[in-house]
């Protein structure tokens, strides 16, 4: 009995053993081949532009081509739900923001993942700020004269959404303000954006960087900034608070996730190619331009920062008197 005991445990540890080389070689040798970046949100959007620019210098550094597919739909929980699925041996990874790692859990009834059980946090990568942009021809050049206008013309005024941080913005300024606005939900930011700039929906809360450009041909007309504080990427424009609005602060993250249960080395490999590109003047200067704010950390930070933004979507959600959908 002792020694078929002993037989078993020699079994045991001879299977951790060859379990443990096999991830060591499998890390040694990775990457082998394509890496794909699963994104939630459209072509054109503010996280499909930066990740397009990150991903260029992550392929020379890891030395293999990087696919980027878009699965906008059901508010990211497409793709959060599609790589939490995948195999985790870094070929698939999540590129997503507060949206599916944030505020999906308050704003939704059924949600298909877990933020935080179903995946492994891998770098972040910085900020995607906000801002309120409206149709040029509703009758308001500030913060002020858009309220004073919604609160002269209750109903009229409707706003669009692409994302977490558009819906609870949208929701959060109505109810701050007490307007009564209509909201008119779209898969991602350009139809959004694309139905403001028609006339079809009066305004939208929209990252900086896919908004900036049509502001700039004057096809939008941008109030102000979500952030508490006015931003260096548009310092002309005040904050929310700073128009009038008050207890408004919100802004929109980016970062890499992998399934649950990637190998360590994997997310050691990945995590620091990922901050050699952040931390690099010309590619932070250039993603500045793009209106993001880019930054990284560790791993562990990343996993820290997400459990802190569930509490505080949570309740921001709860402030805005959002009801799950």
């Amino acid at each position: 009995m002792i020694s078929g005991l002993i037989r078993n445990l020699r079994t045991v540890a001879a299977t951790a053993l060859c379990l443990t080389a096999a991830s060591t070689a499998h890390a040694d040798t990775y990457p082998s081949r394509n890496i794909t970046l699963v994104l939630p949100f459209a072509a054109g959007s503010g996280t499909d532009t930066t990740t397009r620019l990150i991903s260029q210098h992550l392929s020379q550094a890891l030395g293999v081509p990087i696919v980027i597919e878009n699965k906008a739909g059901a508010n990211g929980m497409l793709a959060a739900t599609y790589v939490a699925k995948a195999a985790p041996d870094g070929y698939t990874l999540l590129v997503t923001t507060n949206t599916t790692h944030s505020a999906n859990p308050y704003l939704l009834k059924s949600l298909t993942y877990d933020p935080v059980k179903d995946f492994t946090p891998i770098a972040r990568t910085g900020d995607l700020p906000f801002m309120l942009v409206i149709n040029p021809e509703v009758p308001a050049k500030t913060v002020g004269e858009l309220v004073a206008y919604g609160k002269a013309n209750p109903g009229k005024l409707s706003y669009a959404s692409g994302s977490s941080a558009a819906i609870v913005s949208g929701a959060t300024f109505a109810h701050n303000a007490g307007l009564d606005l209509l909201h008119v939900p779209y898969k991602s930011s350009p139809p959004a954006l694309n139905d403001v700039m028609g006339g079809r929906v009066s305004m939208m809360f929209v990252d900086i960087l896919t908004g900036l450009p049509h502001v700039n041909g004057n096809a939008l007309r941008a109030l102000a900034v979500t952030t508490k504080n006015r931003t260096p990427l548009v310092p002309h424009l005040p904050s929310m608070q700073e128009a009038g609005v008050p207890d408004f602060d919100i802004t929109s993250w980016q970062g890499y996730f992998g399934p649950a249960g990637m190998p360590k080395e994997i997310v050691t490999r990945v995590n620091t190619e990922i901050r050699k590109i952040i931390e690099n003047p010309e590619i932070k200067a250039k993603l500045a331009t793009l209106g993001m704010d880019a930054f990284s950390g560790t791993p562990e930070q990343l996993g820290t920062f997400v459990n802190e933004q569930l509490v505080l979507w949570e309740k921001l959600i709860a402030n805005a008197k959002i009801e799950k959908q």
